[in-house]
């Protein structure tokens, strides 16, 4: 699987750290969040980050704006969220990169907390090629980079992969991440047998990869979840 450093092997104490984490959770029709699972997932490494003396600055997605600014996928909702959760103040931000964030990012005090708004809003993310400095401009707010967002890591976006770049040697997976790959390891490359694994999912077109992999792998593979149409 490779090697990566982890959350122990970067010195956090009095640092930015900038974690990009899958806050792209479910919301009701009022806007509230309808089930916090993934939120909850990224508590451990925040805790973790807070715990050791580092400031955090967090990013992630939600939903799928296509490079515009929809007011129904905000994070906002999240920034309420997390703060019931861990019990303190988190700080929002109206955008992910520009003058105003690199602000609240500079006066982000020791243990403080700050959430970006939805980096989909900007058509970089997804699509790197048409802004490629929008990464740069997202390392900037921090020392530090972290991905704990699994769920995510296999993208080629501008928060996810480009921006680690400008982190050499300061980059590290998250507490989430870690785990998934360690137990993703052990199962592709010593699992118990038989070894049936189960895809789902509504979208094929990410999947392929991934199929064509554990087709050489495992003993039977059942695939399930979204709408999936194989001739």
């Amino acid at each position: 699987m490779g090697t990566f450093l982890s959350l122990s092997d970067l010195a956090v104490n009095g640092k930015k750290v900038l974690m990009r984490v899958d806050f792209n959770v479910p919301l009701t029709d009022e806007g509230s969040i309808a089930d916090d699972t993934r939120i909850r997932a990224s508590l451990p490494s925040i805790r973790y980050l807070l715990d050791n003396g580092a400031s955090v600055i967090l990013m992630s997605h939600l939903g799928r704006p296509r490079g515009k600014r929809v007011d129904k996928l905000s994070l906002a909702p999240c920034a309420r969220h997390l703060e019931l959760l861990l019990q303190r103040p988190v700080t929002f931000a109206s955008n992910c990169v520009g003058d105003a964030v690199e602000v609240l990012a500079a006066q982000l005090p020791s243990q403080g907390l700050l959430l970006l708004e939805n980096v989909r809003f900007h058509g970089a993310e997804e699509h790197p090629e048409q802004d490629p400095q929008f990464a740069c401009k997202l390392a900037r707010l921090g020392d530090c980079y972290v991905n704990d967002a699994f769920a995510t890591a296999h993208r080629a976006h501008a928060s996810t992969a480009l921006i680690a770049q400008y982190f050499p040697g300061n980059a590290a997976a998250g507490l989430l991440m870690e785990k998934e790959i360690h137990f993703l390891g052990t199962l592709l490359h010593a699992p118990s047998r038989p070894f049936c694994a189960l895809i789902g999912g509504a979208k094929i077109s990410t999947k392929i990869g991934v199929l064509n992999t554990l087709l050489d792998k495992v003993d039977k593979l059942l695939i399930g979840g979204g709408p999936w149409h194989i001739p």
